[in-house]
């Protein structure tokens, strides 16, 4: 039992943080809030990560206005890189690009060959069991 105990304190001290660590400072920070309700906010750190956003409620006169969110961020990936992401969100819900997001495979030719068919061959009458 002793010796689990010490095990699990040395793994606890390899574990912890060595050493201080400095605050990474902020190099830019901005915000503004719109008597509209519309907003927008950046910053940049000292660590390379740079975001915004700007935000509003769009067709303010329809029965459910929808707000409408645009931004981007990037950060220093591992590899030396920026990874860069922008955003829509709207009522169409959250639409991210960037270059190292993941794109689906292509569709086979012979299921594209079958979906061309599909839409042009007509309907088909329904068997109904009673």
């Amino acid at each position: 039992m002793k010796t689990i105990v010490l095990l699990g304190l040395l793994t606890v001290t390899i574990a912890a943080p060595q050493g201080p660590t400095e605050p990474i400072p902020i190099v830019r920070q901005e915000s503004e809030i719109n008597p509209d309700g519309s907003y927008q906010w950046a910053y940049e750190t000292g660590n390379g990560i740079v975001a915004d956003e700007k935000g509003a409620l769009k067709n303010v006169g329809a029965e459910e206005p929808a707000l409408e969110v645009q931004g981007q961020f990037q950060y220093p990936s591992e590899e030396g890189g920026n990874i860069q992401l922008s955003y829509i969100a709207n009522e169409n819900g959250f639409q991210p690009q960037g270059a190292h997001l993941p794109t689906p495979p292509p569709i086979p030719e012979a299921i594209q060959r079958a979906l061309a068919y599909l839409a042009t061959a007509p309907p088909q009458p329904e068997n109904r069991r009673r």
